[in-house]
C-alpha cells in the first residue's frame, strides 16, 4: 500500500477534477430542482388537493432506486451528465417542494385572518408576508436536499458522468481501500460543508440569499457551458473516443488502442475515457455515438448483450457467435480477438498446489472434504460459476466460505480458505504467486477481449481496423496478470504499462 502523501501526488490532480464536476452536477441539480418545486408549491398551496398529488408522485419517485433511474434514463438520453443531472434532479424535489408547501400553509390563521381584514392583495401578501414567514422551512428543504445530491451525485460515475465516485467504483473494483475512502470521506465531507454553510445563511437576510442565488446561477451556467463544450461537433476530422470499463485492464487496452491508432495514423486525434461504466453504459454510448470504440469480451457479449441460450463448446465458437450475433443485430463490427481468457478460474497457493500435486480443477475432487473453499457470491450462484464445475467435475466441497471478493484473496494466503475463485487475469494472482488451476473440461465459460466498434465507423477508419487488428492474438494471461498487478499493485501509469508491452512485442 502507497502512502497517503504518494497517492495525493498521483492523484491529487484527479480528486480536484472530480470535485469539481461533483459540486457543478449537486449544484446545478439544486438549482434546477428548486426551480421547479419552489414555484410549484406556491401554485398549489390553495388546492390541498392536487398538492397531494405531487406530493404522492414525488413520494414514489423517492422510493425508486436511483440506479434503476439511471438504467431507465440511458436508452433514452444516453450516458454522462444528462441521466445523472435527471436523476438528481428527481430525488431534489421532493424536499423543497414539500417544506415550502408546508411553511406556506402552516401560517398562524391570525395572519391569514390580518391579511383579509386589511384587503391586501395576494401577490403582496404573498411575498412581503407568507413567504418570510415560510423561509426557514423552504430553507430547511433546500438543505436537505443538498445534502441528498451530494451523496447520490456519486453513482454519477457509474454513467461516465464523473464526481467523487470515480474514487469508490475505482477502489472496490481494484481493491483500493484508499481510492475508495478518498471518494466517500470526500463526498461526506463535503455534504457536511454544505449543511454548515446552509445553517449560518439560515441567520442571514434576504440580500445576502439573493447573493447566493446569484452565484449557484453562475455555478449552473458553468456547468452547462461545460455540457455545452463536450458536445460532439459536427466537424470533418472528429476524435477518435476510446472508453474503457471500470479497472486497471480496459486502462491498459484502451491505452494500447490509443498508442497503436497513433502508430498506424499520425494524424488521428484520440481521446480515452477511461474508467467510463460498466458493460450495459458503454454499449449503449456506442450505439448512440457517444463513444466510437472499447474492449469487449465474447462472453459478455453473448450473454449481457445478445442473451443467447447457446452453449459454445470453443472459445473460437463463442467468438463467432459473438461477431455474428451484433453484426446482424447491432450492426457493430467485433475485431480480432486477443489470446488470453479473462474468464472463471480455481486458484490455490503454489506450495499448496506442490504439495498435492494439483494441475487441474479434477484433481481436487480427491481433496474436497479436506478443503475449504471461498467463494464471492457471485461465483457460488452464476450457473457458469461454482455450479457448472460441481455439474462438470463432480466436484463439491462440504465447507464453503462466501465472502467479499476484496477479502478472498487476504484469507486464502492466512490459510482461512484453501481454495478461491479468481478470474483469471487478476493482478493479486500474480502478486501473492497463486496457482490457477487448469479448466481442461470447460466448466467456465470463454471470455476472449477485442475492440468492438460500429460498422459504419469501421468502414470510415480503415486504418484504425488496421492498427487494432495487429493485437489479435496477443497478450497471454500470464503477460495479462504481470500488467494489471503493474498498475494496481505497482502504481504504475497503464499508458507507461501499455506502452511497454506494446515496444517489447515490436507493435509501436
Amino acid at each position: 500500500m502507497v502512502s497517503w502523501k504518494e497517492l495525493w501526488i498521483e492523484e491529487g490532480s484527479t480528486w480536484i477534477q472530480s470535485l469539481e464536476q461533483h459540486i457543478l452536477l449537486s449544484l446545478g441539480a439544486l438549482l434546477i430542482a428548486f426551480c421547479i418545486a419552489f414555484p410549484l408549491a406556491i401554485a398549489v398551496r390553495k388546492h390541498p388537493k392536487v398538492a397531494n398529488i405531487f406530493l404522492q408522485l414525488a413520494n414514489i419517485v423517492q422510493t425508486i432506486p436511483s440506479l434503476a433511474i439511471l438504467g431507465l434514463l440511458i436508452p433514452l438520453v444516453g450516458i454522462g451528465s444528462v441521466p445523472a443531472l435527471i436523476t438528481l434532479v428527481l430525488y431534489a424535489i421532493l424536499p423543497i417542494f414539500q417544506n415550502t408547501y408546508t411553511g406556506l400553509t402552516t401560517i398562524d390563521p391570525s395572519y391569514q385572518f390580518t391579511i383579509k381584514a386589511l384587503g391586501l392583495p395576494s401577490r403582496f401578501a404573498l411575498w412581503k408576508i407568507e413567504l418570510p414567514m415560510a423561509w426557514p422551512m423552504v430553507l430547511s428543504g433546500v438543505k436537505i436536499s443538498l445534502v441528498m445530491i451530494i451523496g447520490t451525485a456519486t453513482l454519477a460515475a457509474l454513467v461516465g458522468a464523473g464526481g467523487l465516485g470515480t474514487f469508490i467504483v475505482q477502489g472496490i473494483d481494484s481493491n483500493n481501500n484508499q481510492l475508495l475512502l478518498i471518494g466517500a470521506i470526500s463526498a461526506a465531507v463535503l455534504a457536511l460543508l454544505f449543511s454548515f454553510f446552509f445553517s449560518l445563511l439560515e441567520k442571514g437576510k434576504k440580500k445576502r440569499w439573493l447573493g447566493i442565488l446569484g452565484i449557484l446561477v453562475l455555478f449552473l451556467g458553468s456547468f452547462f457551458g461545460t455540457m455545452w463544450q463536450n458536445r460532439p461537433e459536427a466537424k470533418e476530422e472528429k476524435p477518435i473516443i476510446i472508453a474503457g470499463k471500470l479497472g486497471s485492464e480496459p486502462s491498459i487496452l484502451i491505452e494500447m488502442y490509443k498508442q497503436l491508432i497513433e502508430q498506424e495514423d499520425p494524424k488521428a486525434e484520440v481521446i480515452l475515457k477511461p474508467n467510463f461504466g460498466k458493460t450495459m453504459f458503454l454499449f449503449n454510448a456506442l450505439e448512440k455515438e457517444q463513444i466510437d470504440i472499447y474492449p469487449e469480451f465474447s462472453g459478455t457479449l453473448l450473454k449481457s448483450i445478445l442473451k443467447s441460450k447457446e452453449i459454445p463448446k470453443t472459445e473460437k465458437e463463442t467468438y463467432e457467435l459473438a461477431k455474428k450475433g451484433v453484426q446482424q443485430k447491432y450492426h457493430m463490427d467485433y475485431l480480432s480477438p486477443m489470446k488470453y481468457q479473462n474468464t472463471y478460474g480455481i486458484a490455490v497457493e503454489k506450495n499448496f498446489a506442490k504439495q498435492h500435486h494439483l494441475e487441474n480443477i479434477g484433481d481436487l475432487v480427491s481433496l474436497e472434504n479436506q478443503c475449504i473453499a471461498g467463494f464471492d457470491s457471485d461465483f457460488d450462484h452464476q450457473p457458469d460459476g461454482y455450479p457448472s464445475v460441481q455439474k462438470v467435475y463432480g466436484l463439491n466441497f462440504p465447507q464453503i466460505k462466501v465472502m467479499d471478493p476484496s477479502l478472498k484473496y487476504k484469507a486464502l494466503i492466512n490459510h482461512n480458505v484453501n481454495v478461491i475463485d479468481v478470474f483469471t487475469t487478476d493482478a493479486w494472482i500474480e502478486q501473492y504467486h497463486l496457482a490457477v488451476l487448469k479448466d481442461n473440461q470447460h466448466a467456465f465459460s470463454f471470455y476472449q477481449g477485442a475492440p468492438l466498434m460500429r460498422d459504419d465507423f469501421a468502414k470510415e477508419h480503415p486504418k484504425v481496423v488496421k492498427a487494432l487488428n495487429r493485437l489479435g492474438g496477443k497478450i497471454t494471461e500470464k503477460e495479462m496478470q504481470k500488467m494489471n498487478y503493474q498498475v494496481i499493485v505497482q502504481k504504475k501509469d497503464p499508458a507507461v504499462v501499455a506502452k511497454n508491452y506494446l515496444q517489447s512485442h515490436h507493435l509501436i
